[in-house]
């Protein structure tokens, strides 16, 4: 009994939580959507709005480790886009394409490792790095395929991101939640985690208690630019074609997800469980507004509606408990006084 009452116990202190309440607003998307589409709750449909922003969602992942860090990553898009680029250049101008997904994938290393190098070594400030970088890849992008689109990519390669693999999942859909339970592991159960958590919560403290901050960093700026070029790979197979401007604006979807799931803009605080619930809700709402005929413009306007508000209520809500708090202490401040003037009294009635 006491086992269970535990675990009761631990379930409504779950519930009360910031996930918690990205629990009742899911349930609340899921009801409303299911009204607008009878067929919504199809495993048909569930499988195709994963799979329609699967490559946002895998960059989210590592976007979530670096904001937790108290850094951001604006320019994976951009890799995203460089990657698949590099890939279509070097394999329409003959080279073998396992040759081409390479390189492409030495891109995302290349760019990860100068990105972190100028924030972790360096010292500058990464959303003034990134937002650099953002347009110096883009342009590079451009510079590879200017204006043109190019495909004609080989047939299984464009399967991988098109047809389903095991069931009716397909490849990206099962890389994702892969990245997703191995992301989970490194982060909640690991030292290299606990790490990533010490140094956003304060990066001086960590550095003296012996973290290397400069490496953890790093790291992260290099995975980040790793699964950005994974991810970009994994558009391309999709669309099959690539543009200079692939992956353009998902910047601003990417680092939604992660904040409306939790993770703080300040870093230090944050869990994957709380970004999944977030991914779930922004792909079911863009998932219902397109059942409904909401044009692409109004949904972006959503997500920057989001946005805000994923930064916005958070705050509130610290700022209502610590007010409970207070005034819970100060009632029983209150509750202490009478019982303390009384042996105030006593004492001095004894003295005398």
């Amino acid at each position: 009994m006491p086992a269970n009452t535990n675990i009761l116990q631990s379930i409504w202190e779950r519930m009360k939580s910031w996930e918690g309440f990205l629990v009742a607003i899911l349930i609340v998307v899921f009801l409303l959507n299911s009204v607008i589409a009878p067929n919504y709750l199809s495993i048909g449909n569930q499988i195709n709005l994963f799979v329609l922003s699967i490559e946002k969602i895998i960059v989210a992942l590592t976007m979530a480790f670096l904001i937790i860090n108290g850094e951001i990553d604006l320019s994976a898009p951009s890799i995203m886009g460089l990657a698949a680029c590099v890939a279509a250049y070097f394999f329409n101008r003959g080279m073998g394409f396992g040759t081409a997904l390479l390189i492409s994938m030495s891109v995302g290393l290349i760019t990860g490792l100068f990105n972190g190098f100028w924030v972790a070594i360096v010292g500058l400030n990464s959303l003034v790095v990134t937002l650099a970088m953002l347009i110096s890849y883009r342009g590079m992008a451009r510079i590879f395929l200017e204006d043109r689109s190019i495909g004609n990519f080989p047939d299984w390669f464009n399967q991988l991101g098109q047809k389903s693999l095991v069931g009716p999942f397909p490849l990206s859909l099962i890389i994702f939640f892969g990245l997703l339970v191995l992301a989970v592991i490194i982060l909640q159960y690991t030292g290299f985690g606990r790490r990533t958590f010490a140094i956003g919560n304060n990066k001086d403290a960590a550095r003296y208690s012996g973290v290397k901050v400069a490496r953890v960093k790093l790291l992260l700026f290099i995975a980040s630019g790793l699964v950005s070029a994974l991810a970009g790979l994994l558009l391309a197979a999709r669309l099959g074609a690539v543009r200079g401007d692939l992956a353009y604006g998902y910047e601003l979807e990417i680092v939604t997800m992660v904040l409306l799931g939790g993770v703080s803009i300040f870093g230090g605080s944050g869990s994957l469980y709380g970004v999944f619930l977030s991914i779930l809700i922004i792909l079911n709402i863009k998932n219902g507004m397109s059942l409904a005929n909401f044009s692409g413009h109004f949904q972006t306007g959503v997500i920057g509606l989001l946005l805000i508000l994923s930064v916005l209520l958070p705050n509130l809500v610290s700022d209502f408990q610590e007010a409970m708090q207070r005034r819970r202490r100060k009632r029983e401040a209150r509750r202490e006084l009478p019982g303390t003037a009384a042996v105030a009294k006593s004492d001095a009635s004894g003295d005398s």
